[in-house]
């Protein structure tokens, strides 16, 4: 116990502080900016702000790094369990989550003759993989439908192009790729599965 529990002159305090500033900094930069930019999901902003804030002030308040390490992983499983019982998170949703907690975790440690920049250049390391996970995601992930096209002349060999661009104008999307999953010669019609990227993303990627 402080011999007066309201004075706040100490180093402890003020070393708090300044590791809470920089947590909020990387915060809002990889929730507002990383997360809400690719996801879209305002609805889990305030989740994601307050864990960060709280998952801090918790492992700030223990004073052994490895409680502090043991914590932080137990909250995630916690809410990894979580995530069989609500359909609400994603998959991606708990990384982000787990990633949550892990920046308020490591900026909580006071890790004796660790400098503070390491702290900064991990933070810029974990927005910077992010980022880069997410360019990656969206230039290669597309969605998938099936549909029924009529059209059989247009799936032989050397009329890809003509395909595309009938799918195209037939479903209003840029259909990037088309696989035949199953041709019906007597009703003139095959099943197709079409790949394209949704709009939202090709607005991101722009």
């Amino acid at each position: 116990m402080f011999e007066n529990p309201f004075n706040l002159n100490n180093p402890i305090f003020y070393g708090t502080m300044v590791r809470l500033a920089i947590n909020l900094v990387f915060l809002i930069i990889f929730i507002r900016y990383v997360y809400f930019r690719y996801s879209k999901k305002e609805k889990f902003l305030f989740t994601f702000f307050l864990m960060g804030i709280m998952v801090f002030f918790l492992a700030s308040a223990l004073n052994s790094v490895y409680l502090q390490i043991s914590m932080g992983f137990g909250l995630f499983a916690v809410f990894a369990i979580l995530r069989f019982r609500t359909r609400n998170f994603s998959l991606k949703d708990m990384s982000y989550i787990f990633t949550v907690i892990g920046i308020s975790v490591i900026n909580s440690l006071e890790i004796k003759n660790f400098p503070l920049l390491g702290i900064i250049i991990f933070n810029v390391i974990i927005i910077l993989v992010a980022i880069i996970l997410e360019k990656f995601s969206i230039k290669h992930n597309m969605t998938t439908h099936s549909i029924i096209y009529e059209k059989i002349e247009l799936l032989k060999a050397g009329k890809k192009q003509e395909l595309l661009k009938d799918l195209s104008e037939l479903t209003g999307r840029k259909v990037l790729r088309a696989k035949i999953d199953r041709i019906d010669y007597r009703k003139g019609e095959a099943r197709l599965d079409i790949y394209f990227r949704d709009e939202l993303e090709l607005q991101i990627s722009h």
